[in-house]
């Protein structure tokens, strides 16, 4: 008998799958920052059993039209947009994620984001690296302080409450939007859940951490940062599409808000002449918001047991 054809959409390390080599045949595109071409995973997935994917894979109808032998996928994010769940449900193809492994990770991205484009960490340093720094002045590169300011964040799950943890450490006054209210959230983080209205209005740094849905598809549009603060800084670490990033350009350029830190866009990757990376006052990052070493080995080793668990005729950990 056979052993089942697990297909991998791009290249992990040999030693991850070490474990399940006497039990599955591996098939794996062998690029590590170049995505599978659509040809190539026509041809594979008409064969496989399992396939272990990216977020910028397009999972969708016509794909799995092409699959008669697919029992699951395991897509190597928290997020699933990127696949047809309706087109999988109507084969029986099971899909599984991976949440809170990369809650903490990405939380510290997250401020971590936000503290850099506060404090334009990264203008500065370039300012370093072209060698402009001659003397010091009072106000050179001064940026904003985090200190016993106002967090919004705009979704209120796993990660912004790990971010709001963060921001209690700095002392910071803690405001959330969310679908519906998280009171023990509230209790354990002295958050005040507040209309999104309210929310934009007070908040001095407003952090996305929303998923990506038809009601928040580009939900930052221009109404949205009108109502903040001149002094306000927007972060996103959710997904590119909620935001229209044509009114956020018009914002940060205008000087409606004072800066912005992007770890997301709505098609990924941008280049170098996309109009946020001419702006001073925006940090553009690629996609990292899970990526430590650490997080992304039990990613992908939380994928590998799914599909092992399917594969078994087993619930698999993390159904979506």
């Amino acid at each position: 008998m056979s052993k089942p054809c697990i297909y991998i959409t791009r290249k992990i390390p040999g030693e991850l799958l070490e474990p399940y080599k006497d039990t599955f045949e591996f098939h794996m595109w062998e690029k590590e920052t170049e995505p599978v071409p659509h040809d190539v995973l026509l041809k594979e997935i008409a064969q496989a059993d399992g396939l272990l994917c990216m977020l910028s894979d397009q999972i969708d109808e016509a794909l799995l039209t092409e699959a008669p032998r697919l029992k699951i996928i395991a897509n190597l994010a928290v997020g699933y947009d990127n696949i047809d769940l309706d087109a999988a449900k109507s084969r029986d193809i099971i899909v599984t994620n991976t949440p809170d492994v990369l809650t903490e990770t990405t939380a510290d991205l997250g401020f971590a984001l936000l503290m850099a484009t506060a404090r334009r960490i990264v203008e500065a340093s370039n300012y370093v690296q072209a060698d402009q720094w001659e003397n010091w002045a009072p106000y050179l590169l001064a940026g904003s302080d985090i200190h016993h300011k106002t967090i919004g964040i705009v979704g209120m799950g796993r990660i912004g409450e790990a971010i709001a943890r963060r921001a209690k450490g700095f002392g910071m006054s803690v405001l959330y939007h969310n679908r519906s209210r998280k009171y023990e959230a509230e209790d354990e983080l002295q958050a005040t859940y507040v209309t999104m209205d309210h929310l934009l209005k007070e908040a001095d740094f407003v952090i996305s951490v929303v998923p990506l849905t038809s009601e928040t598809n580009k939900m930052f549009d221009v109404g949205a940062f009108q109502k903040m603060k001149s002094t306000a800084i927007f972060i996103n670490i959710s997904r590119g599409a909620t935001v229209d990033e044509s009114a956020l350009f018009e914002a940060l350029q205008t000087k409606q808000i004072k800066a912005a830190g992007l770890d997301v866009f709505e098609k990924e990757p941008i280049r170098n002449d996309h109009p946020l990376m001419k702006l001073d006052n925006v940090i553009c990052l690629p996609h990292i918001g899970s990526s430590s070493e650490e997080t992304r080995t039990i990613m992908i080793k939380l994928c590998l047991e799914n599909i092992s668990a399917v594969m078994d005729g087993k619930q698999p950990k993390t159904q979506v």
